[in-house]
């Protein structure tokens, strides 16, 4: 199968990802009866190669699988490829989805990871709570437990 640029239609070796004129990601020359490329192979392309030296590094944490896997696809749009750990100390089984997962890349990539995620928007991180919460929190805690109180001095008492 032959690599070509759908934009100019030049062809590329197999190693190729990009266009070198036009920095477009290549597709397989070729009709419907070519073989179809899984979604494995499509994310693979993606990935810049500069990107790929060194130890893994961790540049963002997900609260659950779901908001990980968000942070590894909006790296992967960059080219950054990334893999998912669970966060030490947490105790939830494997099997389970819950629990926060590291979200780690390789060295190289590291700087325009941290670059392009402080530059989106954060639904991973926590937000901050309005002015007032907590009082009001604590002032319905401490309502519940005069109310509790209570109830267990009328218990005995009655």
């Amino acid at each position: 199968m032959t690599l070509v640029c759908p934009t100019c239609s030049r062809e590329h070796g197999d190693d190729a990802r990009f266009c070198e004129s036009c920095a477009v990601p290549l597709v397989f020359e070729g009709g419907p009866g070519e073989a179809q490329v899984t979604e494995r192979q499509a994310r693979a392309r993606k990935i810049n190669k500069q990107y790929l030296e060194g130890d893994l590094v961790r540049v963002a944490v997900g609260r659950q699988q779901a908001e990980a896997e968000l942070i590894q696809n909006l790296l992967l749009e960059e080219g950054v490829p990334s893999t998912l750990r669970r966060t030490r100390g947490f105790d939830v089984p494997e099997m389970l989805f819950a629990g926060p997962r590291d979200v780690l890349v390789p060295q190289s990539g590291e700087e325009i990871a941290r670059e392009m995620l402080s530059r989106a928007e954060r639904p991973w991180r926590p937000t901050q709570h309005p002015r007032g919460v907590k009082p009001i929190a604590w002032t319905l805690l401490a309502l519940f437990c005069i109310g509790f109180a209570a109830w267990v001095v009328n218990a005995i008492i009655g």
